[in-house]
């Protein structure tokens, strides 16, 4: 399938990547996976093993092959451009090292697809999450502990992964947080009276020692707290609500970014809030607040 020449090189830039580019081990497997999915369809498209020289003569039927290969699979649009751009950045990379013309890996266009929007609460569904979640469970620490993390998912603006990796030691919480987000990257965040109440609260019921190095948020047996757990809690909150299926904790941060936007927030400094890398993901934001006017305008407007 790949030569150990190959195989060493393509270790080479996974690491370059983490060290380099920042990327988290979640990325780097979807990067490997990615190219050695491409890499063995080479393989039988080409019948041969894919060494140094075999990649350096890959052109554009090879691509176009791939592509339709892969599209047949039932693979979408997006997840195609997502594997595209991994080999693109892999080629940039080899040719770049090894000294030859990548053109037709690096020209192939990407598959055109919707762009997703998130998909926010609205501000008075978002509080009513924060009000009946607490509801789900008769145990009164755990129902505080469930309360206190999505308020500052929603308040802070934190992934549900960056407000389970808390310890101890971020206890009681400060007036702003440090968090390490996808790539290490570090920013700061800013934490409402409301956030720290709700994990001042939990703490105060909590019958585990909160010890510097001990998760901030436990699990029934002590443990660190499981995304399964909140994401359990806020679908039986949401039905309880009769909310979409699309409220999970995820959504109480792209809550957060939008409020905010609907409030007057300058985007760059919630790019920084969220910690995007790039200021486009955060701009998917505006087309939520563009998608929100347009249709109060449509309901509201006495010519439409």
């Amino acid at each position: 399938m790949i030569t150990p020449a190959a195989a060493e090189t393509l270790q080479l830039w996974l690491a370059s990547r983490s060290a380099l580019g920042g990327a988290s081990e979640n990325t780097i497997r979807a990067y490997q996976a990615d190219l050695i999915d491409f890499l063995s369809f080479m393989t039988e498209h080409k019948g041969e093993a894919q060494g140094l020289n075999a990649l350096k003569t890959i052109r554009v039927p090879d691509m176009r092959a791939w592509m339709a290969r892969t599209r047949s699979t039932e693979v979408g649009a997006r997840s195609l451009a997502r594997k595209l751009s991994a080999v693109k950045s892999f080629f940039r990379w080899l040719s770049e090292r090894e000294g030859f013309d990548a053109t037709a890996v690096l020209s192939t266009r990407s598959p055109k697809f919707q762009r997703k929007l998130p998909r926010p609460l609205a501000a008075d569904a978002a509080k009513a999450v924060i009000d009946t979640i607490e509801l789900q469970h008769e145990n009164p620490w755990i129902s505080a502990r469930d309360v206190a993390v999505v308020t500052l998912l929603y308040g802070c603006g934190l992934r549900i992964s960056e407000a389970l990796c808390l310890n101890g030691s971020d206890a009681p919480l400060p007036s702003v947080l440090r968090i390490l987000g996808k790539g290490d990257k570090e920013r700061v965040v800013p934490v409402i009276d409301a956030a720290r109440e709700a994990v001042d609260v939990y703490l105060s019921l909590c019958p585990y020692p909160m010890n510097a190095d001990a998760p901030l948020f436990r699990g029934a047996r002590g443990g660190r707290l499981s995304p399964r757990v909140v994401s359990g809690a806020m679908q039986a909150t949401r039905m309880q609500l009769g909310l979409p299926a699309t409220a999970t904790p995820h959504a109480m941060r792209h809550s957060f970014a939008t409020h905010l936007l609907e409030a007057g927030g300058d985007l760059r400094a919630i790019q920084e809030l969220l910690g995007h890398a790039s200021l486009s993901t955060t701009q998917a934001y505006t087309a939520v607040d563009t998608a929100r006017l347009m249709e109060v305008y449509n309901k509201t407007h006495p010519k439409a």
